[in-house]
C-alpha cells in the first residue's frame, strides 16, 4: 500500500511542477502588449491562469493530503514475523510429557572424557 502511495507522490510532484511551469510569469503580459497576445487563445478569452491556477490549488491539496496519509502509515508499527513465528505448533507437542533419561551411575563416565575432579 505505501509502495502504491510513494508511486502515486513522485507522480503528483511531477505533475505540480509540469503545470507551475506552464503558467505564464508576471512579466508575460508585457509580451501581449507588442502584439503577442496569441499565447492566451489556447485556453480561451480569459487565458490559462484561471485553469491552471485551479490544477495547482487542486494538485497541490492532493499532495498535501497524500504526504500526512504516507506519514500517517509510517508511523505505524508493524512487527515483522520472523518464519518461525508464523509456524504453527501442533497441540500434541506442546502438551507431550518430558521424557525422563536414565541418568549415569555416579561415578561412571564415558570413556572418551577426561575425568573432571570433583
Amino acid at each position: 500500500m505505501q509502495t502504491i502511495l510513494l508511486v502515486f507522490h513522485i507522480a503528483l510532484g511531477l505533475s505540480i511542477i509540469a503545470i507551475i511551469l506552464l503558467q505564464q510569469g508576471a512579466g508575460a503580459t508585457a509580451g501581449a502588449a507588442f502584439g503577442s497576445g496569441a499565447s492566451s487563445t489556447v485556453f480561451g478569452a480569459r487565458g490559462s491562469a484561471s485553469f491552471l491556477t485551479r490544477t495547482t490549488a487542486f494538485l497541490a491539496f492532493i499532495f498535501f493530503a497524500n504526504s500526512f496519509l504516507l506519514a500517517y502509515l509510517s508511523g505505524q508499527v508493524i512487527a515483522p514475523q520472523s518464519i518461525v513465528d508464523q509456524i504453527e505448533v501442533p497441540a500434541a507437542v506442546i502438551d507431550a510429557p518430558e521424557l525422563d533419561f536414565p541418568a549415569l551411575p555416579s561415578g561412571s563416565a564415558p570413556d572418551d572424557l577426561p575425568d573432571i575432579p570433583e
